[in-house]
């Protein structure tokens, strides 16, 4: 994924994607400014923009880091991406115990590049409980990018709460002091994390694509 197109999806400007990663306005801009002779920029000013924007920094090409299992439908490609025998809980905690391959589905390798998921960094898991509904059902499989485990407020995410369970909610980061979780179904109450129980949740990855039971 190019800067360009992060800033869109982000629905940020230079200057307040530069604003974000350093301090100031100008970071982007110089970049893109022509320069003469040879351009210099501050590593740590770039690993910054690039959190910022949910990009990898490193030099050279997009690359899979893992195994990626392909196939071909027609004249597109495909890559695969398994799915754990394990459950997220929308409602009270699941506990997993040990965690096995269950199977797998195959997604269109320009959707997944369109999207910047990682075939070999996303799992697939299924849903127990209505506390996500409408957005999510009880037995709905979801795609968790492992990648994206930075929060950003009212997105939703796989995550192991205090108690060692694997849940599905919408995460809020306030102030750095408190961690909400929250429901779409309005039956269940929101639920709060303070003190030494925000840093005992460890997030797994942002919930990117679902499909719905029927």
């Amino acid at each position: 994924m190019t800067i360009d197109k992060a800033l869109k999806d982000k629905g940020l400007s230079d200057a307040a994607a530069s604003q974000l990663a350093v301090g100031h306005t100008a970071l982007i801009k110089k970049m893109r400014m022509p320069a003469k002779g040879e351009k210099r920029y501050n590593v740590v000013a770039l690993q910054k923009l690039a959190e910022v924007l949910e990009l990898e920094f490193y030099f050279g090409p997009p690359r899979e880091t893992g195994t990626v299992y392909t196939t071909q439908l027609g004249h597109d490609d495909f890559d695969v991406i398994l799915r754990l025998d394990a459950r997220l809980a929308a409602g009270a905690g699941v506990e997993n115990g040990e965690v096995s391959y269950e199977g797998a589905l195959a997604f269109c390798r320009k959707w997944l590049n369109e999207h910047n998921i990682s075939p070999s960094q996303a799992c697939l898991m299924r849903v127990s409980g209505d506390s996500m509904c409408p957005m999510l059902r009880d037995d709905d499989v979801v795609m968790i990018d492992q990648r994206k485990t930075t929060i950003r407020n009212r997105h939703v995410y796989a995550l192991v709460d205090i108690d060692g369970s694997s849940r599905v909610k919408r995460v809020e980061l306030v102030d750095n002091e408190m961690i909400i979780l929250s429901s779409d179904n309005p039956d269940y109450p929101t639920e709060m994390r303070r003190g030494p129980d925000m840093n005992r949740i460890r997030i797994l990855g942002e919930i990117v694509w679902s499909s719905h039971a029927w």
